[in-house]
């Protein structure tokens, strides 16, 4: 597999996290305005450049609310989200939107892969949307599926793949942008052992080349390939640690 390229020098650097959240809440109302839950109760989070991080916690722990809030899908009902440098708080959607776009790559669990669409074309996506033209965003794409090991399978539609060459596809898909940060939602989900563990493979030799990874799972064993491990109960971080692997690599 060919080296990852990595995201252009900015402003966060070892000094400062390229994710901090600052006291963040985030409730859920109900149509009378009466509070429904609070799924995020004030956390503090700090990510650095190059981190590889699992985020845990059993249903309604509040996991899938902090991913959409680390994800910029969510805005915060309160506090503060530092990302690369900058406050994603002051952004309008539309600026948010493209702020997103620019600096995180997302990998989720069912692939989202359009049927119509080739593999290439498929990759290409996140950069038709950043209006890079054609010829650039067919090399780049071509270039993200070679680093995903997928080079020989151009032309091919997604239903001509395995489920573990999707997820391929996918990732190839959230790194054509040369994003900040990956992000990863139980990207073994919908594969077996095997398969699940190749696409793990793939994320540590992506994390050893220098990209940022944080990843949702509920499985020990998958969260153990990264370097830190968070998790949440009750809309709180019960527990920040580093992984035998992490502890390692200090």
């Amino acid at each position: 597999m060919t080296a990852v390229q990595m995201s252009p020098t900015s402003p966060a650097t070892a000094d400062h996290p390229v994710v901090e959240l600052r006291n963040v809440r985030k409730t859920y109302f109900k149509p009378d305005g009466s509070v429904m839950v609070e799924a995020i109760r004030g956390v503090d989070l700090k990510i650095r450049r190059g981190e590889y991080v699992a985020i845990m916690g059993a249903s309604g722990s509040g996991k899938s609310t902090l991913m959409n809030v680390l994800g910029c899908l969510d805005q915060p009902t309160s506090g503060e989200y530092i990302l690369d440098g900058k406050n994603a708080q002051n952004m309008d959607d539309s600026t948010l939107s493209i702020f997103r776009g620019e600096k995180i790559g997302f990998v989720f669990q069912a692939f989202n892969l359009i049927p119509q669409l080739s593999v290439e074309e498929n990759v290409e996506v996140p950069l038709f949307y950043q209006h890079t033209h054609a010829r650039t965003r067919r090399q780049r794409a071509i270039e993200s599926i070679n680093q995903v090991g997928l080079g020989d399978r151009l032309g091919h539609r997604p239903r001509e793949l395995s489920g573990g060459q999707q997820q391929r596809v996918a990732i190839a898909r959230a790194l054509v942008t040369n994003p900040v940060i990956l992000m990863a939602d139980e990207p073994t989900g919908n594969l077996d052992s095997k398969t699940g563990a190749s696409i793990l493979e793939l994320f540590d030799r992506l994390h050893s080349a220098g990209m940022t990874i944080i990843m949702v799972t509920h499985e020990d064993n998958i969260a153990e390939h990264c370097n830190r491990i968070v998790r949440l109960r009750d809309g709180l971080i019960e527990s920040d640690e580093l992984t035998e692997r992490g502890r390692r690599a200090v």
